[in-house]
């Protein structure tokens, strides 16, 4: 019988996952539920007379053995400072990271929770506390295996891979080859006038959808895309709406943060740039991605012309941002 199987995770049966788990000492009960995750396969599993556990099968190829260890790492050291997140179990054999056949794969205990709502100047506050302490603990030694974030070379990178792989239309592509050197311009000089900033371990993608609160306990999850860069990328995500009301979100998430750590303000230059850099990102993963079955499933309008029309529009509304006063912080700038 031939195998028409194109993508790895298509070898990823349940009986793949179930056996992963019993391999490692568990006794599944035969429940078995797919979570929502495109990156990589996640799982709730029943065991027998024991809570559920979560298990995370990484996308083969995305990240080195090596890489993922240092992910692990670094969510033990937050959670042996008392820093809220879900750190992976360490499981019989004594390790954190699994083998099975071609995939790694980690175990999690179960939590539950809702996004935190970031509109409650209260939450802010709360999430600047911890995050001074989660980068604390992130500025106490470097990463040696995960990347830096590069906003340039990132974009750069990024622009590349669409136009070389025909994602972005023909019609388009003036509009595009023309708006893209000037973003890079742009996003140049506000990098120029942050200056030299420091970096430190990131959780990289500290967005309110990677936060948990339940009965008022907050917890950071996923650190998935932990890697070296500038505070400013764990803060900006939490903000929203026009620029004065991430001014006055951003001076709450600050009065928490700075009770545990300093932090530089010329780094808010750089909010701008890094939303672009996002922004552009997002559509090279989606395209990385496409051979993945879940992607055309779950994302058809990425195919369209009306997406890439419409991504050229947001992004000259960024480059409109970029060439606009950096945010201001309420009573400081």
């Amino acid at each position: 019988m031939t195998d028409n199987s194109t993508h790895p995770y298509d070898h990823l049966t349940p009986d793949n996952v179930l056996d992963a788990v019993e391999a490692e000492g568990f006794i599944v009960n035969g429940r078995l539920f797919a979570l929502n995750s495109y990156e990589n396969r996640v799982y709730q599993i029943g065991i027998e007379d024991s809570p559920s556990i979560i298990a995370k099968f990484y996308r083969p190829g995305r990240w080195s053995e090596a890489q993922i260890r240092e992910e692990h790492a670094f969510s033990l050291e937050l959670a042996k400072a008392d820093v809220p997140v879900v750190a992976p179990l360490t499981m019989p054999s004594g390790d954190t990271l699994g083998r099975h056949g071609d995939f790694l794969y980690a175990l999690f205990p179960q939590r539950g929770g809702q996004a935190p709502d970031t509109s409650i100047t209260d939450t802010l506050y709360r999430l600047g506390q911890w995050l001074g302490q989660l980068h604390n603990v992130g500025a106490c030694k470097p990463f040696e295996s995960r990347p830096s974030l590069s906003i340039l070379s990132g974009i750069t990178e990024f622009s590349r891979y669409l136009t070389d792989h025909g994602w972005v239309p023909d019609d388009l592509r003036p509009a595009w080859d023309s708006l893209i050197p000037d973003l890079i311009d742009h996003c140049a000089r506000r990098i120029d006038e942050a200056g030299p900033v420091s970096t430190l371990r990131l959780h990289g993608d500290c967005h309110a959808g990677n936060i948990l609160v339940r009965d008022e306990q907050m917890l950071f999850v996923d650190l998935d895309d932990c890697r070296s860069g500038p505070a400013i990328q764990d803060l900006w995500l939490l903000l929203n709406g026009e620029n004065k009301d991430q001014g006055a979100q951003f001076a709450e998430l600050l009065e928490g943060y700075e009770m545990f750590r300093d932090f530089d303000r010329r780094e808010r230059f750089l909010i701008e740039p890094l939303r672009c850099y996002r922004q552009i990102a997002h559509s090279a993963w989606l395209a990385r991605r496409w051979d993945d079955p879940a992607f055309p499933r779950y994302f058809p309008w990425f195919s369209q012309p009306r997406y890439w029309s419409d991504q050229i529009l947001a992004l000259r509304e960024q480059l409109g941002a970029l060439q606009a006063p950096p945010l201001s912080i309420p009573g400081q700038f």
